[in-house]
């Protein structure tokens, strides 16, 4: 995963793109940053479950393409301040200019040095590595989410236009019944309700055509407004098994880089509430003077003990959080594996049930033209035909959103080494 501009290696030294001498020397500053973290590494290794020109990728490319990515510029801001942090350790030079109360200016330049700082400077390193960690799972979740947004509109889309074909051959079907009942009433057969029945269940049928249309109308359009280039012209859908033991969820790979961020945060905390001591001089045009100090950023008090406690505990506390996160993801893994099982075999059945509908309809239209059904007979198997004609569509929709939904679980969305 290209995870932005700068990054902290290890403690004390750091890599930057702009001090690359070659792409090769760029990808192997990238490959020793992944190998001190895991978060990362774990990022980088994700594939996209998107089969290349498929329906699906056709979608997500300008999708990508067009995202702004406001994550990358917070994980760029985090590596940048990762740099500085891993520079802590060295002395702090600085000028000190002051007015005396005779009016005058002094100058002087100060030197500090950290001697012992009961790991102050140690867990600052560690919290601005940890920080870039979170800020990269950040950009691969709002990476994945905005596949995802895309990819649902597009299922949107396609159902949508699905639904419109069907509505239009109900119309076609149900046009052909109104003429035949039209007939029978001008020669006396049948009632003229019937008929009124007919040119009702025309009526229903004409808008829900239009709401279809609309519909897919409006979901390309929002499509649009995400991506680089028109989608109107694509179509089709493509069957995602996104595996669901291969690769660890990213609200667990979150939790994980919390911990460590959050223990970084405790230790910095617990030095803060003891003595440190530090060497310090300064040079003026009188001369110059050295001396040791001993400081805290807090006085000690009767609630110092109870203090170091509460930082103590911290550790417990974040780990307890990645345990949590584990467990919630497994199960909405497994409810979504569940759910995306029991769609697959409802959606054979609808099927089935379809195929069945179509056989009774052609069995009715049989026994009407022997004179042994009535045309509202016909008509009410076919609209059972077309009911479960739609229904299976629905099914099949929200199996295919159930799929994506998963590989977002998982991060699969998106290459984590294009991100």
């Amino acid at each position: 995963m290209s995870l932005g501009d700068g990054a902290q290696t290890a403690e004390g030294g750091q890599v930057s793109r702009f001090l690359s001498k070659s792409p090769d020397a760029d990808l192997t500053a990238r490959q020793k940053e992944a190998a001190q973290s895991t978060v990362i590494t774990a990022l980088q290794s994700r594939r996209s479950i998107l089969p290349t020109d498929s329906a699906y990728d056709r979608v997500a490319q300008p999708v990508l393409a067009a995202y702004s990515r406001p994550s990358e510029a917070e994980l760029r801001s985090a590596r940048l301040r990762a740099k500085a942090a891993s520079k802590n350790w060295l002395p702090r030079i600085g000028p000190d200019i002051s007015l005396t109360s005779l009016g005058d200016l002094v100058t002087q330049l100060v030197v500090e040095q950290v001697l012992f700082d009961n790991g102050r400077k140690k867990a600052e390193r560690a919290f601005a590595k940890a920080d870039v960690e979170v800020a990269a799972v950040t950009l691969s979740e709002d990476t994945n989410d905005r596949v995802l947004t895309a990819l649902g509109l597009y299922l949107d889309a396609m159902k949508a236009r699905d639904r419109s074909t069907l509505e239009r051959q109900t119309l076609k079907d149900m046009q052909h019944f109104e003429w035949v009942m039209n007939e029978r009433v001008k020669g006396g057969v049948s009632d003229m309700s019937d008929l009124n029945v007919l040119r009702q269940k025309l009526s229903e049928i004409r808008s829900t055509l239009a709401a279809q249309q609309e519909a897919e109308a409006a979901a390309f359009s929002e499509l649009n407004a995400m991506s680089a280039q028109p989608l109107d012209g694509v179509q089709g859908l493509t069957d995602l098994m996104p595996e669901t033991g291969n690769a660890k969820p990213l609200q667990v790979l979150r939790a994980e880089a919390e911990k460590e961020r959050d223990i970084a945060q405790a230790k910095i905390d617990r030095a803060g509430l003891l003595p440190g001591l530090t060497a310090g001089g300064s040079v003026d045009e009188n001369g110059s003077n050295i001396g040791l100090n001993i400081s805290s950023d807090q006085l000690l008090g009767l609630g110092t003990g109870d203090n170091l406690k509460a930082t103590a505990a911290a550790r417990d506390a974040a780990e307890r959080r990645v345990g949590q996160a584990r467990e919630d993801a497994e199960r909405k893994l497994r409810r979504l594996d569940s759910r995306r099982n029991a769609l697959s075999r409802q959606v054979t059945e609808a099927s089935t049930l379809a195929a069945q509908a179509k056989a009774n309809l052609d069995l009715f239209q049989r026994q009407y033209k022997a004179g042994q059904r009535q045309v509202m007979d016909v008509v009410g198997m076919y609209e059972t035909f077309a009911a479960r004609q739609t229904a299976h569509l629905d099914l099949k929709y929200e199996l295919a959103k159930t799929r994506l939904e998963i590989a977002r679980h998982l991060g699969l969305l998106a290459d984590g080494g294009s991100i």
